[in-house]
This record gives structure tokens, C-alpha cells and sequence, in this order.
């Protein structure tokens, strides 16, 4: 009897622990991240410019972005945006139109370029602003602990 009350006495405490937690990250378009740049926002921007071809950019989507610490950091202190650099689909951002171009093997969409400086690398963190201007661009995957490290440097 006792062993069943203590268990349902500890299901009881990690599930009401589990319940503030964010399970996951709220991913915003470039556009959208651009909206919220322009008006009252006291958080900075991640962008992660990534590509569909990239092996590192999925591990990092499975392995960092879904680490609970990660999660709670960033959801605290940042929005994060999800950029595909290869997108044939223009962009709108800051009042511009930004257009895929032909490129190497797959092209690029101008805003990547920019973004990254013209250094195409992936996966790629571009820390922003409260206003979306850059601070710095990161390239590379990282484990959960270096992200945060990183991101606690900001």
C-alpha cells in the first residue's frame, strides 16, 4: 500500500512539474519574425539558415532544438526564425523583395546571402537584435550545451 502511494504521490509531483515546461520550440517565418521586429519586443532573434540537403542542420533540429534546456532559454529570451537559404519563393523583409537566384548546385535566396555575409555554411545562427539588425552569425552545428553557452554570451 505504502509503494502505491508513493508512487502515485510522485506522478502526481512530475506531472504537475511537467505542465510549465515548453515542450517545443515556436518556429516563426522571416516575415512574421519582421512584424513583431516593428513593433514593442524586448526579445532578439536566432535565425537558422538551413537547407533541406543538410545532414547537420536536421541532427541539430532533432538533437538541440528539441533539448529541454535549450527550449526553456530560448522561449525566455529570444524568437527564433527558420530560414531556408535555397527557397525559390520570394521574400519579403524590411520592405524588400528578396529573390532566389541561380547558384552552384542548388541557388540561393538573396536574404540568405545577405544574412550570412556571403559565407554559405550550414547550418548558420544569425543573432539579431530586439530589431532585427545583426549581431553576429554563428556557423555550425552545435550541441545543446554550446548553444546555450553561446546564447548566454548574447
Amino acid at each position: 500500500m505504502k509503494y502505491w502511494l508513493f508512487l502515485m504521490i510522485g506522478l502526481t509531483i512530475l506531472g504537475c512539474k511537467s505542465k510549465g515546461e515548453p515542450k517545443e520550440l515556436t518556429w516563426l517565418t522571416i516575415e512574421e519574425a519582421d512584424k513583431i521586429a516593428q513593433g514593442k519586443n524586448n526579445k532578439k532573434f536566432i535565425v537558422d539558415v538551413y537547407t533541406d540537403w543538410c545532414g547537420w542542420c536536421k541532427v541539430m533540429d532533432k538533437k538541440t532544438f528539441t533539448d529541454p534546456e535549450v527550449i526553456a532559454y530560448i522561449n525566455e529570451h529570444f524568437h527564433v526564425v527558420k530560414f531556408n537559404a535555397e527557397q525559390r519563393e520570394p521574400v519579403q523583409y524590411k520592405g524588400k523583395t528578396y529573390e532566389w537566384v541561380s547558384s552552384g548546385r542548388s541557388g540561393v535566396n538573396r536574404l540568405g546571402y545577405e544574412l550570412l555575409k556571403g559565407r554559405l555554411s550550414y547550418p548558420s545562427l544569425v543573432y539579431m537584435n530586439e530589431k532585427m539588425e545583426p549581431i553576429t552569425v554563428s556557423l555550425g552545428y552545435k550541441e545543446p550545451v554550446q548553444l546555450l553557452n553561446e546564447l548566454k554570451g548574447l
